[in-house]
């Protein structure tokens, strides 16, 4: 196969379909998207192709055929027939109401332009939308398409601030409304952004969006399957170890048969041959961090967790979940669900590999981040877990444990300190990739983490006390808990070493006291 260009931050159709650029054919999907509706909102991470598909509608209802030769709609679709295009995009900076209103008239009125009609003498962007719908409709006698990319982040650039959020968002909410008045005006809406605002808020007066971003039959609508890599990209695999790839970037899902690949991440290995965190490190999540501390939400408990479509599909300005705000930022994905009565009950976790070492690496670097590499840590931990120095571990463990701020309130239980600790644990081996497990299920219970590394199989439980004359009984319990509800059971069939730790913190010095480490005979 002939290697073609790497369409690296190139979002433009026409570009990418014109000068030789790889292209996964989305035209199936797109196909089905206009025969099965008119007015469709589409949620999905970053860098996901979102301004890919919408400049493909752009010149798929502008009639440019020559463009879709060899696709799949190419011979499906109507040619003869053209639709006027509105597309607006909101990629830029915007602090308050009158930045967008800015954007909005200067997008407008290029479109106006364009079409070669006389300039309006409208003041404020939604009147100027009305009409402008309204002209392009009467002088080509064809209904107008609307496309929205990026609608959302007039409002995620200043969720800090709630109160300019509320007011960036009460503008939009009022420009939106003018699409659904002009319903006679219009053939088709598709609107894209990364987070899903509740239709109450935000699209009240556009309430007739159909939101596809969970329909399994549009999963893949954005983004590349393994089939896309092995077919499209089969020039670039040369060298590079499919499974890794698989391992470190494939994994999103929205509910449909096959997991996803970031576009960018594989661009950017293809490109630069080097398996790196190229996805994750374009992003801020720092604003993510301070939810989750806010909301006293360790990361290890979104780990494996349920939630309901509502608490994953829905967030606001007075109301971000923080399973809400991982997933549709994409840093959790559907990996499983189930039916409970009437409602449908999604379980999230990583994509992949690129995202379960960032993040952990990146929110321990913001709990400290005068302090040393985070993946440092991880490593020293990890090397003396496996040469079984468990003296040294003791010792590392606790300066780890102390140069971190405890960040939940002080009038929370002792189960949420032990959660707390095991997590800084947690995140400290996730973060240079050693496998392990939080609340291990047995059928007597839960072990608090269980690392499986060197062959060696490590069952941790910690007890948090309030003073340190009462850490021996604490250990002593701790390990009895262990052996009780027979927490190695389920990996003696592993014949590797097993070893019961406990651990015993302190609520009011707020660091480790003391350990003790058990060996389980293994036949």
């Amino acid at each position: 196969m002939t290697r073609q260009s790497l369409p690296i931050g190139i979002q433009d159709f026409e570009t990418i379909r014109s000068e030789g650029f790889y292209y996964a054919d989305k035209t199936p999907l797109i196909r089905r998207l206009v025969e099965d509706g008119r007015h469709y909102f589409l949620s999905r991470p970053r860098r996901f192709g979102k301004s890919l598909l919408v400049s493909t509608l752009k010149a798929l209802f502008e009639g440019r055929k020559d463009l879709f030769q060899g696709l799949d709609i190419d011979n499906h679709w109507d040619w003869s027939v053209t639709h006027p295009v509105v597309r607006l995009s909101f990629g830029g900076m915007y602090d308050r109401p009158q930045n967008i209103e800015r954007s909005l008239l200067v997008q407008l009125k290029a479109i106006e332009r364009d079409a070669g009609l006389t300039p309006s003498t409208w003041q404020t962007a939604p009147e100027y939308l009305f009409e402008v719908l309204n002209r392009l409709h009467r002088t080509t006698g064809q209904r107008v398409v609307v496309l929205v990319d990026e609608y959302d982040k007039p409002i995620l650039d200043v969720l800090k601030d709630s109160d300019r959020a509320r007011a960036n968002r009460e503008y939009l909410r009022g420009f939106y409304g003018i699409i659904k008045d002009s319903a006679e005006h219009v053939r088709f809406v598709f609107v894209t952004g990364i987070s899903m605002f509740s239709k109450v808020s935000l699209f009240s007066g556009l309430n007739n969006l159909k939101d596809i971003s969970l329909d399994p039959r549009f999963a893949t609508i954005c983004g590349y399957t393994d089939t896309d890599i092995d077919t499209v990209f089969a020039p670039e695999l040369e060298g590079l170890d499919r499974d890794a790839i698989r391992s470190w970037y494939n994994g999103y899902s929205w509910r449909g048969e096959e997991r996803l690949y970031n576009p960018f991440d594989v661009l950017l290995l293809f490109d630069e041959r080097e398996f790196k965190p190229h996805w994750f490190r374009t992003g801020s999540p720092r604003f993510l961090f301070e939810t989750l501390m806010e909301k006293a939400v360790h990361p290890r408990e979104l780990e494996g967790c349920w939630s309901d479509e509502t608490l994953v599909s829905t967030f606001d300005v007075e109301d971000i979940s923080a399973e809400a705000l991982l997933f549709q930022t994409g840093y959790l994905t559907i990996v499983d669900e189930k039916r409970e009565g009437f409602d449908t009950l999604y379980k999230l976790d990583y994509p992949n590999q690129e995202v379960r070492i960032s993040l952990n690496r990146e929110l321990l670097a913001y709990l400290n981040p005068t302090h040393r590499v985070p993946a440092e840590e991880g490593k020293t931990l990890r090397d003396l877990l496996e040469a079984n120095d468990f003296d040294g571990f003791a010792t590392t463990l606790k300066a780890y444990l102390a140069s971190l701020p405890y960040q939940w309130s002080t009038t929370g239980d002792l189960a949420r300190y032990e959660a707390w600790y095991a997590g800084l644990l947690h995140m400290a081996f996730r973060a240079i990739g050693v496998e392990v497990r939080s609340e291990d299920a047995s059928s007597r219970g839960r072990a608090d983490l269980v690392v499986l590394t060197g062959g060696q199989v490590f069952l941790f439980e910690f007890k948090m006390v309030e003073t340190a004359d009462m850490a021996e009984a604490a250990l002593q319990t701790a390990l009895a808990q262990i052996r009780d509800r027979g927490y190695a059971e389920k990996y003696r069939d592993r014949k590797e070493p097993i070893h019961l730790v406990a651990i015993a913190c302190g609520r009011d010095t707020r660091t480790l006291l003391d350990i003790r480490v058990e060996p389980v005979m293994v036949t």
